[in-house]
């Protein structure tokens, strides 16, 4: 069964059949002849993130959540996006396999949008699954206060779920009465980087969320944190990995635990209890477990034992293993570290990529590719974090197919961001079929800002 694209942009209307429990409105998204089209903006708002205090933050839109994107693998879609903030910006779509155009780097595949400026981003996706979308300036301050949000690419042929809900996971670094805390501690840059304290889901800290006995549920969970690694886990119903960083995996798994780093991505189906019963979405700490998300069934003519649907595999380039290049990186500290200037405004240097640091980018000064690869040919990145923190090490514009974890051979599966554990060690490989300028980096914030970003040049 096919759904219009009116319908399909209805937040309150099922998608594919689909009961989708609101995280925001969409009185942007609109149906044209051409695709899906939306009016976003970045602008200072307020948001009552800790019940009883109002905030100062960033939204896009004016809205924490900000609204979820959606369209349809193959088909086009058009957000104009307007910067209403006091400083330029871009919009990175974290996770698609899109043209270097619309990645939204500046300088390196698009000029800054300075305050009161449009820009028009098009593209079609390729691959259906969860991704998201945020800034690549000022990411600490910016991502910091807010402006992340999902973008949901429905399957060409859509998929059958009773219920689905978009979970955008954040911690905020904000005191018991919602004021600011510092985004960025130097010390704690150069280790994890700096945790914030309240926890949300959706802007909302532990919100209940109601489904229909028996609905078989697709969660979407996207981690859109500065810095927390979440260890995520399910309470009182079994849920079923089906997509990991929104590639489909060939054969659900149950899950018992599962790490989600900043930029990565978790899709889980849970067949919803008895009305009246409940569960919950929990991260992990040691042996506790502290609530995120809770999930109440309301009575429903829906009835138990339906099957985890299969989710088609994306069309992602299978990689020539036989006749790749293996190409090395390793994650490090740096050996002195860089004090920032007087004025405070310079950034400190405290991470390495084979032995290098990011040394910043303007219109007039872009450093050179950490390597140049030549289009069509297969490659594999040999990943080595010497250090004993998280580094999430995300590549734009095209997707990996992890081959090892740790010295062990893993069910190869596909990834656009690759978490290397204390002293981890990864093996990835893929196809460098999009040409451009790619960025390539760790997605915990502070430590992207402070040295571990470069890019990658496909030729």
């Amino acid at each position: 069964m096919d759904v219009s694209r009116r319908d399909f942009l209805k937040l309150s209307t099922a998608i594919a059949g689909a009961m989708v429990l609101p995280a925001c409105t969409l009185n942007s998204a609109r149906e044209t002849k051409d695709g899906y089209f939306y009016d976003i903006t970045a602008e200072p708002t307020t948001s009552e993130l800790v019940p009883g205090y109002q905030t100062d933050v960033l939204g896009f839109s004016g809205q924490i959540p900000a609204p979820t994107i959606r369209c349809r693998q193959g088909e086009k879609v058009t957000i104009r996006f307007t910067n209403k903030l006091n400083e330029p910006t871009t919009i990175h779509w974290h996770g698609l396999r899109i043209p270097i155009e619309m990645d939204g780097v500046p300088f390196l595949s698009q000029p800054p949008i300075m305050p009161g400026e449009t820009f028009v981003y098009e593209f079609t996706p390729p691959d259906a699954g969860t991704f998201w979308y945020h800034p690549h300036m000022n990411s600490v301050v910016q991502l910091g206060m807010g402006l992340v949000g999902a973008i949901v690419v429905e399957e060409a042929r859509p998929v059958q779920f009773d219920a689905e809900q978009v979970m955008l996971l954040k911690h905020w670094h904000l005191d018991e009465q919602g004021r600011w805390k510092k985004l960025m501690v130097p010390r704690l840059s150069a280790r994890m980087g700096t945790p914030g304290e309240w926890g949300t889901v959706n802007g909302k800290h532990e919100p209940t969320y109601e489904l229909p006995q028996h609905a078989m549920t697709r969660l979407r969970l996207a981690n859109v944190d500065n810095t927390i690694t979440y260890p995520i886990a399910v309470e009182g119903a079994q849920a079923w990995i089906i997509a990991i960083d929104g590639n489909p995996i060939r054969e659900p798994m149950k899950l018992a635990q599962h790490k989600i780093a900043p930029g990565m991505r978790l899709d889980l189906a849970i067949e919803a209890p008895a009305a009246g019963q409940q569960f919950q979405v929990v991260q992990m700490k040691g042996r506790f477990a502290f609530p995120m998300a809770n999930f109440r069934s309301v009575s429903s003519a829906l009835q138990p034992g339906k099957p985890v649907p299969a989710l088609p595999l994306n069309p992602i380039p299978a990689p020539d293993l036989a006749n790749a290049e293996e190409l090395h990186f390793v994650f490090e500290w740096e050996g002195a570290v860089t004090p920032a200037s007087n004025d405070g405004k310079s950034m400190p240097k405290f991470w390495l990529m084979n032995k290098r640091a990011w040394e910043g980018m303007s219109k007039e000064n872009i450093p050179a590719p950490l390597a140049s690869l030549k289009r069509g040919k297969t490659y594999i990145f040999d990943l080595k974090n010497v250090t004993q923190y998280h580094h999430p090490i995300h590549l734009h514009g095209h997707t990996f197919t992890v081959l090892e974890m740790d010295g062990k051979p893993v069910t190869p599966f596909h990834t656009d961001t690759v978490l290397l554990g204390k002293n981890g060690h990864a093996k990835a490989a893929f196809v460098a079929d999009n040409p451009g300028r790619w960025m390539y980096h760790c997605h915990v914030i502070e430590h992207m800002k402070t040295g571990l970003m470069g890019y990658i040049e496909v030729v």
